[in-house]
C-alpha cells in the first residue's frame, strides 16, 4: 500500500486502492457516509483552490474565485434556507450522517466563514498579480485629475439617474432589499441644524461593479469600484450634509420556491411564488467590517438577522462581481482560444444532420465538439418538408434560444409540436414561463409535467416522412438544450435512428403529458418508475460475476452521489470485490477505501476548465472494462434521492459498438487517467491532489480538445481512433 502522503489519480494504470481501516465505521454505522452540505463545501473548497492555482491563466485564476462566490450565494439561498426552515418548524430530521439540521448549520457556517476570509486572502494576491500584469484596481489616491472629471461625468450621467437615495426613520421605515443586492448606508449630519440623519443606497445590479477608465501611462487597464465612486461623489448626491459613518451590506434571502400541490394554473402559480421568493427571509447579511456601530444595528435590526447570520467582511463585499474583471484585452491572462469541433462525418454529409444520423449513431462530446449540431438538428427539422412532428423537453435553455425559435418556426410551419417546458428549474423558472409562453403564441403544444415530479430528462424526438415510412430521429443528452452553457460543460449527445429508442422516448413523452404509466421499455430505464432498479440490478450483477469467478468492475461518472441505497449497495459489491472507480465532480456521500466496507472503491473529483456535467454509467458484466460486451449508459440523472426518486429522469444504454468504445475507450478512461485536473477524495473526507512524480500530468480536457472522437469521425481518421484504452473486437 500506498504512504497516505502519495497520492496517485491516475486510475486507469494504477491498481492501489489505499485501503485504510478506521474503527467504529461498518455497514450498520451513519458514519459510513459524508455529510451531503459539508461535501458541497469541500467542492467550493476545490473550485476556489483553482483560484490560486499558478498552472491556471490569471484572469481564469479570478474567474474561479467569482464563481466559488457565485456557488456560495446559491448554496446558502437554497440548502442553507432549507435547513434554517428545518430548525425553525422544530424539524429533526436527520441527514444521513446522523446529523440534525442544527448541528449541519453549525458546522456549515463554520467552514463557510474560514472559506470567505481565504477568498478575501485569495483577492489581495490576485490583485497584486493583476496589477503586475497591467490591470489596476484604484483607490482615491491613484485618481489624476482626468480621472476624477472622468468619473464626475460616468457619475452624474450613468450612475445617479439610476439611483434613489432612502432616509431611514418613523416616516420612512427600512425598505425591502433584494436578494444580492448591494447597498449603500450613510449616517449624516446636516449643517445647518446638526440633526442626523440615516439613509440607504441600493444600488441597481444593471450599474457595473467595477468601472473601466482610460488606459493608464504604461497602457494599463484601469478599474474604480463603483462603491469608491459613490464614496467620491456623496457631497454631490447630499448638498449642505456632511457624511459621519458609511458602510455597505449585502443580503442573501431564502430563494427555494413553494407550490400549491393543487393549483390549477401551473404558470400563474409559478408567478406567484416567483414575487414570493423576492421576499423571502434573509438567511445571510454580509456588511462592512467598519461598519459604524448605529448603521451597524439599524441595519441588522431593520433585517432581523440572527448573530450567526452576520458576516463582517475586511475587503470586497460581493465577490461574484469580480467577473467582471474577466476582460478579452489580455488574451495571455486567459485560456487560450478553443473553437469546438465540427464534427468530420456532419462535414462529410454537407452539414445534413439526417443524413449523418441515417448512416449510423452519432456521439458528440461537448464543448469539444460544437452543440451547434443540437441546435442545426432542431432548426433543419423545423425547414424539412417532410419533418411532421418534434416533440422536446426544455429543462434549461438559453435566453433567446435559437432551439425554442427553432420550435416556434415549426409550429408555425404547420408541424406537430409539443414541447415539455419544466417550470422548476431553479432561477430559470421565469425565463421558462416566457419561452413557454412564445411556444403557445406560435402554436406549439406546451405541457409542464407532473405537479410533483420536475422534469429533468433530455429527450428530442424528430419524426420525419421516408419512403411512405415514418421515422423517427431521437436525441438523448446528459445536459441542457442551452447553447451558452455548452461552451463550458461537458455533456454528451447522442443521436440514433434507432426504432427501439424512438419508442421509448414517445412513451416517455406519453407519460408525461398524458400521465400514461410506461411499460416494457426496450432499451431505457426511467425514474422514479424503474432507474434506480436498472443500477442496483446491474450492481448485483457484477457481485454474480465475482462468485462465478468472472471480473467484476464498475466505472461511474457523476456530478453528485448521496442516494442511500445506491451507496450501501456499492458497499455491498465492494465488499463482494466488485472493483468501482468513481469520477463524482461534487457531493459525494460515499466514503471510499475502508477495510470491510469499501476497500473495492475509489473516487476522485475533476475541477478545471471545463464543467464536468455528463453522467455516465459502466458495468463490466463479467468482461470487465474495456469490453463489447459491458452494459454503457448515458443519463441525465445524478444518484440522489431528488433524481431517483422524485424527477423524471432517463438511463439510455448504449449499444452501438462505436458509441460504446467511444464512451469507455476514449471519454472514461481520459477522465480515469487525469491527474492534472483530478482530486482523490480520502477516506476521511479531505481531498488531495495528485502529487505523483509524473512531471506531464495527463489532462483529460487537454486530450479532448485535441482529438476527435470515434462516432463522430470521418474517413480521414480512421485508421488512427484516439483511444486510450483499445479493444481488439471494435474498429
Amino acid at each position: 500500500m500506498k504512504k497516505r502522503n502519495d497520492i496517485t489519480a491516475d486510475f486507469l494504470n494504477n491498481s492501489d486502492y489505499n485501503i485504510e481501516f478506521l474503527s467504529g465505521i461498518d455497514k450498520s454505522s451513519v458514519e459510513r457516509f459524508f455529510n451531503r452540505e459539508l461535501s458541497w463545501i469541500a467542492f467550493n473548497d476545490r473550485v476556489l483552490e483553482e483560484a490560486s492555482n499558478a498552472k491556471v491563466p490569471l484572469l481564469e485564476r479570478v474567474r474561479f474565485l467569482a464563481i466559488s462566490s457565485e456557488n456560495l450565494d446559491e448554496f446558502y439561498t437554497v440548502r442553507v434556507a432549507g435547513l434554517k426552515e428545518m430548525v425553525r418548524g422544530n424539524m429533526s430530521r436527520l441527514s444521513i450522517d446522523g446529523l440534525s439540521p442544527s448541528e449541519q448549520i453549525e458546522k456549515i457556517e463554520k467552514l463557510t466563514k474560514a472559506l470567505m476570509q481565504r477568498q478575501q486572502k485569495i483577492w489581495k494576491d490576485l490583485a497584486e498579480e493583476l496589477k503586475l500584469s497591467g490591470i489596476k484596481i484604484l483607490v482615491e489616491k491613484d485618481l489624476k485629475l482626468a480621472d476624477s472629471r472622468s468619473l464626475k461625468q460616468y457619475f452624474m450621467e450613468q450612475v445617479l439617474p439610476l439611483i434613489t437615495p432612502l432616509a431611514i426613520d418613523p416616516a420612512h421605515p427600512f425598505p425591502f432589499i433584494v436578494s444580492g443586492g448591494f447597498t449603500l448606508a450613510v449616517r449624516l449630519k446636516r449643517l445647518n441644524d446638526n440633526n442626523i440623519f440615516e439613509m440607504l443606497i441600493p444600488i441597481p445590479s444593471q450599474i457595473p461593479r467595477f468601472h473601466r477608465l482610460s488606459k493608464g501611462r504604461n497602457q494599463e487597464i484601469r478599474f474604480f469600484p463603483l462603491e469608491s465612486i459613490l464614496d467620491k461623489f456623496l457631497p454631490i448626491l447630499f448638498p449642505g450634509y456632511k457624511v459621519i459613518g458609511k458602510c455597505t451590506f449585502r443580503i442573501l434571502r431564502n430563494s427555494d420556491l413553494e407550490v400549491e400541490e393543487e393549483a390549477e394554473d401551473l404558470v400563474r402559480e409559478f408567478e406567484t411564488a416567483l414575487k414570493k421568493r423576492r421576499r423571502g427571509d434573509v438567511v445571510r447579511l454580509t456588511i462592512s467590517k467598519n461598519a459604524p456601530k448605529e448603521l451597524f444595528d439599524m441595519v441588522t435590526n431593520s433585517l432581523s438577522v440572527l448573530p450567526e447570520e452576520i458576516i463582517q467582511i475586511d475587503g470586497v463585499i460581493g465577490m461574484s462581481d469580480l467577473a467582471e474583471l474577466v476582460i478579452s484585452d489580455k488574451p495571455d491572462l486567459l485560456w487560450k482560444t478553443f473553437k469546438p469541433r465540427n464534427p468530420e462525418r456532419v462535414e462529410e454529409n454537407n452539414g445534413n444532420i439526417f443524413s449523418t444520423i441515417r448512416r449510423k449513431d452519432m456521439l458528440l462530446h461537448h464543448p469539444y465538439e460544437t452543440f451547434d449540431v443540437v441546435v442545426r438538428f432542431l432548426q433543419q427539422a423545423a425547414g424539412d418538408p417532410d419533418v411532421v412532428a418534434i416533440r422536446q423537453t426544455l429543462y434549461r435553455t438559453s435566453k433567446n434560444s435559437p432551439i425554442v425559435q427553432a420550435l416556434c418556426e415549426a409550429a408555425e410551419a404547420g408541424k406537430s409540436v409539443t414541447a415539455l417546458v419544466e417550470l422548476r428549474a431553479r432561477f430559470d423558472e421565469a425565463a421558462n414561463i416566457h419561452q413557454s409562453r412564445a411556444l403557445e403564441r406560435a402554436g406549439a403544444h406546451v405541457v409542464y409535467g407532473f405537479l410533483d415530479l420536475k422534469t429533468h430528462a433530455k429527450i428530442s424526438v424528430v419524426v420525419r416522412k421516408e419512403d411512405r415510412k415514418l421515422v423517427s430521429y431521437t436525441h438523448f443528452g446528459t445536459g441542457n438544450y442551452h447553447p451558452i452553457t455548452a461552451n463550458f460543460y461537458t455533456d454528451l449527445s447522442f443521436f440514433t435512428r434507432d426504432p427501439s429508442l424512438a419508442r421509448d422516448a414517445t412513451k416517455v413523452f406519453n407519460y408525461i403529458s398524458g400521465y400514461i404509466q410506461p411499460t416494457n421499455f426496450e432499451n431505457i430505464s426511467l425514474a422514479p418508475v424503474d432507474l434506480k432498479k436498472t443500477i442496483l440490478e446491474n450492481l448485483a450483477n457484477e457481485i454474480k460475476c465475482v462468485s462465478e469467478g468472472l471480473e467484476a468492475r464498475a466505472w461511474i461518472k457523476l456530478n453528485s452521489l448521496i442516494e442511500k441505497e445506491v451507496i450501501d449497495a456499492m458497499y455491498e459489491a465492494s465488499n463482494a470485490g466488485v472493483k468501482i472507480d468513481l469520477v463524482i465532480r461534487g457531493i459525494c456521500g460515499l466514503r471510499p477505501g475502508l477495510r470491510g466496507l469499501s476497500e473495492n472503491i475509489r473516487v476522485k473529483s475533476i475541477v478545471g476548465r471545463f464543467l464536468e456535467h455528463s453522467r455516465i454509467v459502466c458495468f463490466g458484466n463479467g468482461a470487465g472494462l474495456p469490453s463489447p460486451d459491458a452494459n454503457v449508459y448515458i443519463s441525465s440523472a445524478d444518484w440522489m434521492d431528488r433524481n431517483l426518486n422524485r424527477r423524471v429522469e432517463v438511463l439510455v444504454k448504449i449499444e452501438n459498438p462505436t458509441v460504446k468504445a467511444q464512451i469507455v475507450n476514449q471519454i472514461m478512461a481520459a477522465n480515469l487517467r487525469d491527474e492534472a485536473q483530478s482530486w482523490v477524495l480520502q477516506s476521511n473526507g479531505s481531498y488531495a491532489r495528485d502529487n505523483s512524480n509524473n512531471k506531464n500530468k495527463f489532462s483529460c480536457h487537454d486530450f479532448f480538445m485535441k482529438n476527435p472522437s470515434l462516432s463522430g469521425r470521418g474517413r480521414a481518421v480512421k485508421k488512427y481512433p484516439p483511444q486510450l484504452l483499445i479493444d481488439r473486437k471494435v474498429n
